[in-house]
């Protein structure tokens, strides 16, 4: 394929899946000399789309405007990509966003099912397309365009930048709360099912808080981050501050962070690409497809086990035959996962506790080394 001028990468999922598109559009940038890249998201997605470089123009698909009226949105939306791009990528294998990518590219490569009676119809329209992995990461899902485009790249989830003024505001919200270093725990996710019930997260937050460290509460102003909120305890070095800071601000805040302590989600996705510490609760999620990508190893979790490591990712499991079971609770309507009542909060506890005294112990070490050195010296 020639370079392409102008290239559409269509992402209709989650803020996670938006995020983590950012490698892909990185590699597509330096690969092709610098097009313009022009992306189709979900509009609750739309926060953390703004956030990804090398991006000009951003289109949104709204499910409330879906259910007033269909027709007007999808016409609108058809007027301005139909067959303006040399190249559309789909990341999905719905039936709307292939549809979306036929229509705005020249060209158009896309994921599909494995089920043939899905995508065969897919398969003989798309110019290209590939197999949507339910057994692979979702990073190695989103890369596998750039194979058959022959475009080269390293299996990294690159860190976003965040903007100066937007660091120094965190680094003032930190000094007027008296806090140096600090470990974030994120107890909320998008959805009840993923959440650590209370009882359990509050005897954890009683372990971290004799840490001796700043353990910093994370949310946004939705009703499950608020709703968590009135239920915090009141401990010595943990610190609330749901609601206190946007997207951008958390990325912020995670940057300046010793390491992530908390649930399944968005938030723990932007630690990971940051390198960060990772200390993650899972519920039904499937490990394999959403498990934190260690940089360091380029590599997620493979297998099912109550407690792993790898790299700077630790995860922490139920021990029952059912988990993971890839459903959205136990009902599969998005409440109680009975396998998050069964993760121990002193485990997780104890494995931050090992981690942070190794740390402090060769800080200490270090130190005591350089100030003998510096003595001698002096000598």
């Amino acid at each position: 394929m020639k370079n392409p001028n102008k290239i559409l990468v269509i992402i209709q999922r989650s803020n996670g899946d938006v995020f983590l598109s950012s490698s892909l559009i990185k590699a597509l940038y330096e690969g092709y000399d610098c097009p313009q890249i022009d992306i189709l998201i979900n509009d609750d997605t739309i926060s953390v789309a703004k956030l990804i470089p090398f991006v000009k123009n951003i289109y949104t698909f709204s499910y409330n405007e879906k259910k007033n009226n269909r027709w007007k949105q999808e016409k609108s939306l058809i007027r301005k990509i139909y067959k303006k791009y040399d190249l559309s990528i789909n990341l999905t294998a719905s039936d709307r966003s292939v549809f979306y990518g036929l229509i705005a590219g020249i060209k158009t490569i896309s994921a599909v099912e494995f089920d043939s009676k899905k995508s065969f119809w897919k398969k003989i329209l798309l110019t290209h397309y590939y197999y949507f992995d339910n057994s692979k990461h979702i990073l190695e899902n989103n890369l596998q365009s750039l194979n058959l485009l022959k475009i080269n790249y390293h299996k990294i989830h690159y860190e976003l930048k965040v903007q100066k003024k937007v660091i120094s505001n965190i680094k003032k919200l930190l000094v007027s709360r008296s806090v140096k270093k600090f470990l974030i725990f994120h107890p909320s996710a998008q959805y009840n099912y993923k959440i650590y019930p209370q009882l359990l997260r509050d005897k954890l937050l009683f372990d971290l808080s004799k840490l001796g460290i700043s353990i910093l509460i994370t949310g946004s102003k939705n009703q499950i981050d608020l709703d968590i909120k009135k239920t915090l305890p009141s401990h010595i070095n943990v610190i609330d501050l749901i609601g206190e800071t946007s997207i951008e601000e958390f990325f912020a805040l995670s940057q300046l962070s010793l390491g992530y302590i908390g649930m399944d989600t968005l938030n723990m996705h932007i630690a990971a690409s940051q390198n960060k510490r990772i200390f993650a609760i899972f519920g039904p999620t499937n490990l394999r497809m959403w498990s934190p990508w260690s940089n360091q190893l380029r590599i997620s979790a493979t297998h099912v086990k109550p407690v792993q490591t790898y790299g700077n990712v630790t995860i922490f499991q139920a021990n029952m035959p059912c988990v993971p079971c890839g459903n959205a609770g136990c009902d599969d309507n998005h409440n109680n996962s009975d396998c998050l009542d069964n993760i121990d909060p002193r485990v997780i506890s104890n494995e931050v506790e090992s981690w942070f005294m190794s740390k402090k112990n060769n800080l200490n070490t270090r130190i005591k080394i350089e100030t003998e050195l510096s003595a001698g010296n002096q000598i």
